[in-house]
């Protein structure tokens, strides 16, 4: 008689269990670590925001800050206060790594201060903080979801 090769069904199972226990650590880790680059892209792009803001301010005086789409702009030959080229398209646009941003300037022309945030798409998924931005460009953030900055959010450290 021949000895039969191959894994019995308890050893398989055993390395199917284990596999699950692994998986069962790392996925969580996966997805925390996930929101944390997510939120560190939010960051990023409400500062970048506010670099374009202040760039704009100065570049267009009689206009001062603007929205999110006269910062972009399609044609950049030559720049103008309608398409200034000073963020992505992608950001302009409004979404990008699971946030949704927003650039609002207000008072009258030309327009004295502005507001720039960002909210996860998601909460707890894509993200778990809202940040936020005022013309003092300190980036402050908040756990509920933001419509709006007042300048009194926690900055952020």
């Amino acid at each position: 008689m021949r000895k039969q090769k191959g894994f019995s069904l308890i050893e398989l199972l055993i390395v199917v269990a284990i596999i699950l226990i692994i998986a069962a650590i790392a996925i969580p880790n996966l997805l925390r670590a996930r929101i944390a680059a997510n939120e560190s892209s939010a960051v990023a792009s409400i500062r970048t925001i506010n670099t374009a803001e202040i760039s704009y301010n100065s570049a267009y005086p009689t206009v001062g800050f603007s929205g999110l789409s006269a910062l972009a702009g399609t044609s950049c030959t030559p720049p103008s206060s309608a398409g200034a080229c000073l963020i992505d398209t992608t950001l302009a646009a409004g979404t990008k790594s699971g946030y949704t941003f927003e650039a609002t300037a207000s008072g009258t022309s030309p327009a004295g201060s502005y507001y720039a945030s960002g909210s996860p798409i998601t909460a707890n998924q894509t993200g778990n903080r809202s940040f936020c931005s005022v013309a003092d460009a300190v980036v402050r953030y908040s756990t509920a979801a933001l419509t709006s900055c007042a300048g009194t959010e926690s900055p952020l450290q």
